[in-house]
């Protein structure tokens, strides 16, 4: 598995690494991350050696990140959801992004443009739980927070051209 903390700053694939067959590659395991070798080769209409070859070559040229499991926050305690936009105090950015980095109620964290530096997501088992998080961060700045009431568009993969 390629690390997802490989981030390039500027992407550049040689040109073969998106022909149709990687296209149709990427397809299927985005259906299916678990999909067998065999059966994506018998779908593909190629080789288990060649899914192979094409999937470790993707995997190290970046295109392929990771492979994750989803998990419910609900049905582990967390459903509790909220969108925390944080402005930092003077010299207070890589205190955030490192206090965001050892917060686990914190399972995303963004620097974004705008007026606030940072947008993270926070999963609490209550909605009181956040105060505590909210004030570690206050700390540092200032927070403008949003629960999440419902997701109808949920993550999803990045569509293939």
């Amino acid at each position: 598995m390629v690390s997802e903390s490989k981030v390039r700053s500027a992407v550049s694939f040689p040109s073969d690494l998106l022909d149709d067959l990687n296209r149709r590659l990427l397809q299927e395991l985005t259906e299916d991350p678990r999909a067998r070798t065999t059966d994506l080769a018998r779908r593909l209409g190629v080789s288990a050696p060649t899914v192979r070859e094409r999937v470790a070559r993707l995997e190290e040229a970046g295109v392929i990140r990771g492979y994750r499991l989803d998990l419910d926050p609900a049905a582990l305690g967390l459903p509790v959801a909220a969108w925390v936009r944080l402005k930092p105090g003077p010299g207070q950015v890589s205190r955030i992004a490192e206090l965001a980095g050892r917060t686990p109620e914190v399972v995303e964290c963004h620097r974004i443009s705008g007026e606030d530096c940072f947008l993270l997501r926070v999963q609490v088992p209550a909605i009181d739980a956040l105060e505590a998080i909210l004030d570690r961060f206050n700390v540092h700045g200032s927070t403008n927070s949003s629960f999440i009431v419902s997701t109808p568009v949920p993550p999803r993969p990045v569509p293939l051209k």
